[in-house]
């Protein structure tokens, strides 16, 4: 019978005793019956039932007595339990290939680029070197990010910074002097260096825990990079790109701009100016970025 008390029609089964060669096989009658014949008394055998969508169900050992009719109660089928086996594999450059994707559409107000920012965090999968490249030129060559170098170009003509004289001319090289800086800092410290020292350049916003620790996890994001390895580690990329950013203005910057005074400076407002956008990543920026079209 099955668990419901209905006859289980057609299953098969199989006496068995001690000699391989005492073993019967017969199928259950419409109504669940079966019956074996001129068995050996004080001989333990077993019965076993097998149906197709139900478990196996096996007897314990048992006798007869010469004469005996044995009637077996209680052979209830229960419906088979089915396994089924998931493998879960994971490909870490196919996931940070849909995560990148979706950074790509970050705009703090839907305008600003805000394509260093992963949402992801723990799950966050490593970048390839391709997409470090990727991502910074992406960054560099986007419309905001040259009318933002034209805006600073001006501010330094206005103060009269960097010597390079008034008129279209001083402007120009104010100019090509800010996106120079622009492209070797992003460059350098967003591409070359994370992919040679195998760091993460984006920052992870942590979202959760206490005022204290976000800020203290904001503050430290400049000092303190993800590896590749998903370990932290001191932020060599961040810190070396800015150094070496500094060093090759040297290269282009009028002569009493130079040396190693003004690169130490600039080094320090630098600094001061990530850790000011960190925080304000952690605490306002997040609720103002539109991401995918849809702001977070």
């Amino acid at each position: 019978m099955d668990v419901n008390g209905d006859p289980v029609m057609g299953a098969t089964v199989v006496l068995t005793g001690p000699d391989p060669a005492d073993r019967r096989t017969i199928e259950t009658a419409a109504n669940g019956f079966f019956e074996f014949d001129s068995l050996r008394p004080k001989v333990p055998y077993r019965i076993a039932i097998r149906a197709g969508g139900f478990a196996p169900w096996t007897s314990p050992a048992f006798t007869l007595d010469p004469g005996q009719v044995k009637l077996l109660e209680g052979i209830d089928l229960r419906i088979a339990t089915q396994s089924t086996t998931v493998r879960v594999t994971y490909n870490p450059v196919k996931i940070a290939t849909e995560q990148i994707k979706i950074e790509e559409t970050q705009r703090i107000l839907g305008v600003i680029p805000n394509f260093f920012v992963s949402y992801e965090g723990e799950n966050a999968a490593p970048l390839t070197t391709k997409m470090k490249f990727k991502l910074a030129m992406k960054v560099y060559i986007d419309p905001i990010t040259i009318a933002a170098a034209g805006l600073m170009a001006g501010v330094r003509q206005a103060t009269d910074s960097l010597n390079y004289g008034q008129g279209a001319k001083g402007y120009a090289e104010r100019f090509g002097a800010t996106a120079a800086d622009g492209f070797t800092e992003i460059m350098i410290g967003d591409a070359i260096l994370p992919s040679l020292l195998h760091q993460d350049p984006r920052y992870f916003y942590q979202g959760t825990g206490t005022i204290r620790s976000r800020f203290w996890h904001a503050i430290r994001s400049p000092f303190v990079a993800r590896g590749d390895n998903g370990k932290w580690q001191p932020n060599y990329s961040g810190v070396g790109g800015d150094l070496a950013s500094g060093a090759l203005s040297n290269l282009y910057y009028p002569e009493s701009n130079r040396g190693a005074g003004v690169l130490f400076s600039n080094f320090a407002i630098e600094e001061a100016e990530r850790l000011a956008i960190r925080v304000a990543q952690e605490f306002i920026l997040e609720r103002l970025t539109h991401r995918g079209g849809r702001q977070r």
